[in-house]
């Protein structure tokens, strides 16, 4: 007997085809949806078309499974939701994470939306992650987002977004294998992605990369890379009041005078804090690190190595409406503190950090200084390996 109807997001990829072997191994009733975020032409870099190929392939793996596929056309939504989100961030000189805004509205909202109209029990996919469901002592159910098993690919972070009622009606089929386990799986179903290299670039563009894809949507504009000694002092850890946490979130603003002239660039909008490559300036003892941009006056302002001052802060901030809870029954109150571990990107260690939640906004103060904290992007807090909440970085 058929344990319930389950639609897997088929990529193209060796991770969503074994979920949906795995899935239909336990004895579910499994159908296969291919999404087709992105058909711009006016964006294709080459004469390669990543989509039709994993289409394709995501095509084959549901013949060789026997199972139900069909592809959607999201397009439309992820224009709207997606695209013109970054570009805007991008050029008020943010950088948004894409990966997570397509989870939160995407993958787990629209196409979630549409696999429920199609009488699906669940969604799946195939990410690095595991999901645990706990009972409270008023008998509610309520759901645990935690790490994936293999900790080199754990992508927790990438679904921080995610709320109780979409976990409740999504299953992570690899969350508790090793990316070798699942390529051994796909070796032996004899899938055809079993060997197929992870995805790599924007998860609507696949092989496009974003500098080249942001120069055709936002116009370049010439101006002055400064740089900046090294003798600046990153902010010290003192005892923490809350006044110490407004200011040590904040990041150091410069000024042209602060610096000198090393180069030009094509856009303050195109470049991030953190970033090494592309700015087109040698000659130095160290590379050259961006640790501010300015798309005010359309300025960058850089540092000589991954050491410099400029590059680190203690604390961050995000603002009250963007502040999210996977668990609610966690939420703090205004004046409360909670300690947890943080990250501001994939793949980053997690760090000691204790989060203090004011009237107005949420800190979260790090216990050793942070490289290359960046507006836009997402700073997410676990307790142990589960994934409590998130929220956009100011």
């Amino acid at each position: 007997m058929k344990k319930g109807r389950v639609i897997v997001g088929l990529s193209g990829g060796v991770d969503s085809s074994v979920a949906a072997n795995l899935l239909k191994e336990e004895g579910y009733e499994v159908i296969g949806l291919f999404m087709k975020n992105w058909h711009d032409e006016s964006v294709t870099l080459s004469n390669e078309c990543p989509w039709l190929e994993d289409s394709n392939d995501a095509m084959l793996v549901a013949e060789k499974l026997g199972i139900p596929f069909q592809t959607v056309d999201l397009s439309k939504e992820y224009k709207e939701r997606i695209v013109d989100y970054m570009f805007d961030e991008y050029a008020k000189g943010r950088t948004p994470n894409p990966d997570i805004l397509c989870n939160r509205e995407i993958k787990f909202d629209v196409f979630l939306e549409i696999a429920l109209s199609l009488g699906a029990n669940f969604v799946a996919t195939g990410h690095y992650c595991q999901k645990e469901e706990l009972v409270s002592s008023s008998d509610e159910k309520f759901y645990r987002l935690l790490a994936g098993a293999d900790t080199n690919k754990d992508q927790s972070y990438f679904l921080c977004q995610l709320t109780q009622k979409q976990l409740s009606k999504v299953l992570f089929p690899i969350g508790h294998l090793q990316k070798e386990q699942v390529r051994k799986i796909a070796l032996k179903q004899d899938l055809v992605t079993a060997e197929k290299k992870d995805s790599q670039g924007l998860c609507f563009i696949g092989k496009v990369r974003l500098p080249d894809f942001l120069q055709q949507q936002l116009k370049p504009k010439a101006g002055t890379i400064i740089e900046i000694p090294n003798n600046l002092s990153v902010y010290s850890k003192s005892e923490i009041h809350q006044d110490d946490l407004v200011n040590r979130s904040k990041k150091l603003r410069y000024q042209p005078t602060d610096g000198v002239e090393v180069g030009k660039h094509n856009g303050a909008h195109f470049y991030t804090i953190g970033q090494r490559k592309g700015l087109g300036v040698g000659g130095n003892v160290e590379p050259l690190f961006i640790i501010d941009t300015n798309v005010d006056d359309n300025t960058i302002y850089v540092g000589q190595g991954k050491a410099h001052p400029g590059l680190f802060r203690y604390a961050l901030k995000v603002a009250q409406e963007d502040i999210h809870w996977v668990r609610d029954d966690l939420k703090l109150k205004s004046g409360e503190t909670l300690s947890v571990h943080a990250r501001i990107r994939y793949r980053q260690a997690l760090q000691q950090a204790t989060l203090f939640q004011t009237k107005d906004a949420l800190y979260v103060s790090f216990e050793n200084p942070q490289s290359a904290i960046t507006s836009g992007q997402f700073v997410a807090w676990y307790q142990k390996q589960e994934l409590i909440g998130s929220g956009v970085i100011t």
